[in-house]
């Protein structure tokens, strides 16, 4: 089988698929590193994804698989830590929240100890899991579904799915962060004001600071703009003071893939021969990737 997309989308279904038996192969338009998901911020937390009915289940599945690769952090890129979701509160979540580990009040918003994914390490340890499963990856272009050589053909392409399916429902959300050395800090926090498209993040990794961010709806550009980037770090830097003299070290832009609601179903193409799509995940592709992915491949092979 074939699957098509190499994000955390793609990448995770087709892990979950080769650890089952399948022998199964990646088509890639670029090399995972060149995605949308190598410049997530990498926090666990749905946001901008919908049905929300759907996503919590999805959601809690992909906590659990996360709080368990934590424990190799320099292997998996998943680490947990602490911080902040200011102005959120518990009664504005749906039913999911309550079954979030530590998730707990305080002043101003909702504290908890959440998984931080370094995407460009988790996704190059998603393709050794892929390889070592016996999968593989490959560089192929593809226009036409239907022209994948595969029985069951799964399609994790984001954004692509727009011309691919093709599917006009999938619009872009730009988002735009800073990279900047960091200065000593220890917690992520995040302020979201969805009546705009300027939002407030700083997330810790490894070796550097995310500062963020922006929602931008149907924008398409993907170069960073100096005005944005110099927003978003006095945005950032009025909650961290520390960061407002941080050297930068890169500029990052990524288009979500949003949807009205995460297209996760099998139909048939015209010869008879299935596709299963995944994909319209929004802002939270990580946080929904591994229940995501546990649903796409048993529509892939259903039984009974």
């Amino acid at each position: 089988m074939i699957v098509v997309g190499g994000g955390v989308a793609g990448l995770t279904t087709a892990v979950l698929l080769a650890e089952s038996g399948r022998r199964v192969r990646v088509w890639v338009r670029e090399p995972a590193e060149r995605t949308t998901s190598a410049v997530a911020g990498g926090l666990w937390w749905p946001y901008r994804i919908e049905p929300e009915r759907l996503v919590g289940a999805w959601a809690l599945e992909s906590l659990r698989v996360y709080r368990e690769l934590a424990a190799r952090p320099e292997e998996t890129g998943v680490r947990l830590v602490d911080g902040v979701h200011h102005g959120v509160r518990r009664a504005e979540l749906g039913a999911w929240a309550g079954r979030v580990p530590g998730l707990r009040a305080v002043a101003g918003g909702l504290a908890a100890r959440l998984p931080v994914v370094d995407m460009p390490v988790h996704l190059a340890w998603l393709t050794r899991r892929l390889e070592q499963a016996g999968g593989t990856v490959e560089v192929r272009a593809v226009t036409d579904l239907a022209a994948v050589p595969a029985a069951v053909v799964v399609n994790c392409t984001g954004l692509g799915a727009r011309a691919l399916v093709p599917d006009p429902a999938v619009r872009p959300v730009r988002g735009q962060l800073v990279v900047v050395e960091n200065p000593g800090v220890t917690e992520w926090f995040t302020a979201v004001d969805d009546t705009t498209a300027a939002s407030t993040y700083v997330i810790p990794q490894p070796d550097r600071l995310l500062l963020g961010g922006t929602a931008e709806e149907d924008d398409w550009n993907l170069e960073p703009d100096p005005g944005t980037a110099a927003a978003i770090v006095a945005r950032c830097a009025s909650v961290r003071p520390e960061v407002a003299g941080a050297r930068v070290l890169a500029h990052r832009v990524g288009l979500r893939p949003a949807r009205k609601a995460v297209r996760l179903e099998r139909r048939p193409l015209p010869d008879g021969r299935a596709v299963v799509h995944n994909y319209g995940h929004g802002g939270a592709g990580v946080t929904v990737a591994w229940g995501c992915a546990r649903e796409a491949a048993a529509l892939a092979f259903p039984t009974g």
